[in-house]
C-alpha cells in the first residue's frame, strides 16, 4: 500500500517498561489493573490496556529510573483496582510525594490514587483527567481509604 494512501491519527502504541524481573512486574500490573499478560514476545511481557496500548516489560540489569504510568478507568474500575490494591497490600497515597498516605484524590471532581509497583514505578489510576473540572470544588480534597496501608 503506498504511503499517501495511510491516513492515521497519531495514537499511542507501546512504551517499554524496565524492571528487574519482568514476571513479577507485568503480573503485578496486570492483576492490579484487571487484565491479562500476553504471551511473551522475545525479552518483552506485554501487557495490553483495553485502549490497545502495549506496556511491554523487559528484565534488564542496570540501574532504572522511576517512571510514571497514568491509567485512567471508570468509577466501577477504581472501585474494584483500588479493592484489589488494599487487600494485597500495596500502599497507596493521594500524591505523587507521599505527603498523603492511605488517602485518595477527589481533583477534578474525580478519584485518584498513586502506588508503586515492584520495581519502584509510580503507578496512578484516575476517573478524570487532569484539568477536566479545573473549579471543581474537590480539587484538593483527600478521603481515606478504609483498610489501606
Amino acid at each position: 500500500m503506498p504511503v499517501e494512501a495511510l491516513t492515521l491519527s497519531v495514537e499511542f502504541n507501546h512504551t517499554i517498561v524496565l524492571t528487574p524481573d519482568r514476571e513479577k512486574s507485568a503480573r503485578f500490573v496486570a492483576e492490579i489493573l484487571g487484565l491479562e499478560p500476553g504471551p511473551s514476545a522475545g525479552m518483552f511481557l506485554p501487557v495490553i490496556t483495553d485502549n490497545g496500548v502495549t506496556l511491554d516489560f523487559a528484565t534488564v540489569d542496570i540501574d532504572i529510573p522511576v517512571q510514571h504510568y497514568a491509567f485512567l478507568v471508570s468509577e466501577e474500575e477504581f472501585d474494584a483496582i483500588l479493592a484489589r490494591l488494599v487487600a494485597a497490600r500495596v500502599p497507596v497515597q493521594a500524591d505523587p510525594h507521599g505527603r498523603h498516605p492511605r488517602r485518595l484524590n477527589r481533583n477534578d471532581g474525580g478519584r485518584g490514587v498513586y502506588f508503586r509497583d515492584p520495581a519502584g514505578h509510580g503507578l496512578e489510576v484516575l476517573t478524570r483527567p487532569y484539568g477536566t473540572d479545573p473549579d471543581s470544588p474537590l480539587n484538593g480534597v483527600t478521603e481515606e481509604i478504609p483498610g489501606a496501608v
